[in-house]
């Protein structure tokens, strides 16, 4: 069985806030490689691909390779396609490990959508998104499942369109900077066992998540100031003060749209100061 992995940060246990996840951190960073040992455990000897998918995609050691043989890893920053960078048609199943819950929910510890400063909400087809279902509907490109998602509980109650996924939460989330955390050894126990289980699930109980075309996502931006710089990438219609809107058959240019404002918007604080 060939599995991919996308990793993020903020939904890990014993992590409440921004500065626990970021680069030289090697405190948290050991939180990291923890979980993520667990769930290589689970997975036995299938091969896997990782993809670190948090900020500048330099948090995992390339050492667990040392320690799994069976693991190849994508690891640093501005890349195509980003957290699903190397997916495609040969992988039989997805994980999504510490992810977090979507911008705006309610007492979700560190709530964002790829972007923590610049991005107030995302749209697509009408459907709120967070991060975990943009990633999804990119491996639905491939008709490749996600099958199993560990992360904090806010963000299990955002992912019904998901159906059957194997869930592990990490934490609860008390509010933005704040969570409870069950006993480490447990969450690594329950991680590592959950695997174990969704391997023994056949394919055919998960579904294929994806958005059917013409795919419309808005985007509501934080001011108007990232409006202003968003509405000169092609495809983008300004739709108000905040928000701007694309229109395409084709999601992978939905998604890297979502990349490229993102980054685009990374700029902004440097303007006019």
């Amino acid at each position: 069985m060939k599995i991919y992995i996308s990793v993020d940060f903020e939904g890990l246990g014993g992590v409440v806030q921004f500065s626990d996840v970021e680069r030289g951190n090697n405190y948290k960073q050991y939180y990291l490689m923890e979980h993520l040992r667990a769930l290589l455990r689970g997975l036995g000897k299938n091969q896997i691909l990782i993809s670190d998918s948090h900020a500048m995609g330099d948090n995992i050691l390339w050492e667990i390779s040392r320690e799994f043989s069976n693991v190849e890893l994508i690891s640093g920053g501005l890349r195509k396609n980003y957290m699903m960078s190397g997916i495609n048609e040969t992988f039989d199943r997805v994980i999504f490990l510490g992810y977090h819950a979507g911008v705006g929910t309610m007492y979700a510890t560190m709530d964002h959508t790829y972007s923590s400063s610049a991005i107030h909400n995302i749209w697509i087809n009408g459907q709120i998104m967070n991060e975990a279902l943009i990633n999804a509907a990119f491996a639905g490109l491939y008709d490749v499942p996600v099958t199993m998602v560990i992360g904090d509980d806010k963000l299990k109650s955002e992912l019904s369109a998901l159906k059957n996924i194997v869930y592990v939460e990490t934490k609860t989330s008390l509010g933005r900077y704040a969570a409870k955390f069950k006993p480490m050894v447990t969450v690594m126990e329950e991680i590592e066992r959950s695997a174990r289980e969704m391997l023994q699930k056949p394919e055919s109980e998960f579904s294929i998540f994806k958005f059917e075309p013409p795919i419309e996502m808005i985007v509501e931006l934080s001011d108007t100031a990232r409006a202003d710089i968003v509405e000169i990438l092609p495809l983008i219609e300004r739709i108000d003060g905040r928000k701007v809107r694309i229109i395409h058959d084709d999601y992978e240019v939905i998604f890297n749209a979502i990349l490229s404002i993102a980054y685009l918007c990374s700029v902004v604080k440097h303007i006019g100061r």
